[in-house]
C-alpha cells in the first residue's frame, strides 16, 4: 500500500488508480500484464474529439514494456485496440521483448566486467603504443 502511495515507477499511484477508475473504461491486457484504458469521453482530453489513452503497467514503469500493436493503439495510429482488430503476425517476426538493459538479463560481452571479467589473450596484430617509438 504505501508503494503504490509514494511510487510512481511501480505500476500507477493511487491517484492516478483514482483517476483512471473514474474517467476511464479498461480496453484490454497485454501478455505482460499491463492493463489499457481509454477515457468515457474527450472531457480531459488534449484534442477535442480524441478519448485520451492510458497504460498501467504490471510493475516497473518502462515504456518499453509496451508491445507494437499497443503501443500503436495508444498513440492514436489504430483507432481499434488490439484485443478488437490485433495486427497481423509475419512468420519472421520475433516475439516483443522490453528493453533488458540494466536488468540481469541484459546482454554481457565477453570479458566484460559485470560478466564473468575474464577476456582472450590480445593476438599477435596487436602492438602496444610506446612514447619511445
Amino acid at each position: 500500500m504505501l508503494k503504490a502511495i509514494f511510487t510512481w515507477w511501480n505500476g500507477a499511484t493511487i491517484g492516478q488508480k483514482f483517476h483512471i477508475g473514474r474517467r476511464g473504461v479498461l480496453v484490454g491486457q497485454d501478455e505482460q500484464g499491463n492493463r489499457y484504458y481509454e477515457a468515457r469521453d474527450d472531457k480531459d482530453s488534449y484534442d477535442k474529439g480524441r478519448k485520451r489513452r492510458w497504460v498501467i503497467y504490471n510493475g516497473y514503469a518502462e515504456a518499453s514494456k509496451v508491445p507494437p500493436d499497443w503501443h500503436g493503439w495508444l498513440r492514436y495510429t489504430f483507432d481499434e485496440p488490439p484485443t478488437t482488430a490485433p495486427l497481423p503476425r509475419r512468420a519472421w517476426e520475433k516475439e516483443h521483448r522490453p528493453n533488458l538493459t540494466g536488468t540481469v538479463h541484459a546482454w554481457r560481452p565477453k570479458g566484460s566486467i559485470s560478466g564473468e571479467g575474464q577476456r582472450d589473450k590480445a593476438t599477435g596484430d596487436y602492438q602496444a603504443w610506446s612514447p619511445a617509438d
